[in-house]
C-alpha cells in the first residue's frame, strides 16, 4: 500500500503579496484535494546568502541550506510558482536550487531534485505570464534530473487576476491551477505504484 504523495509547494518570491504565492497556494489546495500531503514553504523564513563556492568550502552548508534540503529531501514533489525577471527566474529561486543542490558528505550528487517530479507555474503584470522565465527553470531542473511535467499555467495581467482573499476571479483559471496540483499528485502517485 502507498502512502499519500508528498509535495512541497513553493514560490521563487519573498514579496508578501506575490502573486506567485497565492497562485502556488491554489495550486497546492488541488493536491491535498487530491490525496496529497502538502508542505507550503515560504521563503523569506529561509534566508540564504548568495552562493559562493569559498564561502561553502570554509562554513559548510548554511542552516537555512540543510532546512530546505530537509524539506525537498522528505517530499516526492514540487509545485514551484516562479516569477519573472528580466526573461529569467528570480536570484532567490536560482540561489536557493543552487545551495539545496550542494551534495553533503554521505548523499549522492542531486539529492534533492534527482528522481524528483515538478510542476511549474507562473503570474506576472505582463502579457506573457511569466513563460519566458518557466523555459529557463524547465531547463535548470531538467539538467539536475528533476521530471517537470508538461502541465503548466501561466496567469498574465495577474495585478487583477486574483480577489482579496488569493482566490482567481475567473473560475475557469482557478479550476485549472487546482488541476496543476492534481496532476503532480497523480503522476507521484503513479510512480510510487511503479506504474
Amino acid at each position: 500500500m502507498t502512502t499519500a504523495p508528498k509535495i512541497l509547494a513553493f514560490a521563487g518570491s519573498a514579496r508578501k503579496e506575490s502573486f506567485n504565492k497565492k497562485m502556488v497556494r491554489i495550486a497546492a489546495a488541488g493536491a491535498r484535494a487530491a490525496g496529497a500531503e502538502v508542505t507550503v514553504m515560504e521563503m523569506e523564513q529561509f534566508r540564504l546568502p548568495l552562493f559562493d563556492q569559498d564561502e561553502e568550502a570554509e562554513h559548510g552548508l548554511p542552516e537555512n541550506g540543510r532546512k530546505i534540503k530537509d524539506l525537498m529531501l522528505a517530499h516526492q514533489g514540487f509545485l514551484i510558482a516562479a516569477p519573472e525577471y528580466n526573461s529569467s527566474i528570480t536570484p532567490l529561486l536560482k540561489n536557493t536550487i543552487d545551495w539545496a543542490s550542494r551534495p553533503v558528505p554521505g548523499e549522492p550528487p542531486m539529492a534533492c531534485f534527482a528522481g524528483k517530479v515538478a510542476v511549474v507555474m507562473s503570474a506576472s503584470p505582463g502579457a506573457l505570464g511569466g513563460l519566458r522565465g518557466l523555459v529557463h527553470l524547465r531547463a535548470i531542473l531538467g539538467n539536475i534530473g528533476t521530471l517537470v511535467l508538461t502541465e503548466t499555467y501561466s496567469i498574465s495581467r495577474a495585478m487583477d487576476a486574483f480577489d482579496p482573499a488569493g482566490v482567481l476571479k475567473d473560475p475557469g483559471q482557478q479550476a485549472v491551477v487546482e488541476q496543476l496540483g492534481t496532476a503532480l499528485t497523480e503522476m507521484v502517485r503513479r510512480l510510487q505504484a511503479g506504474r
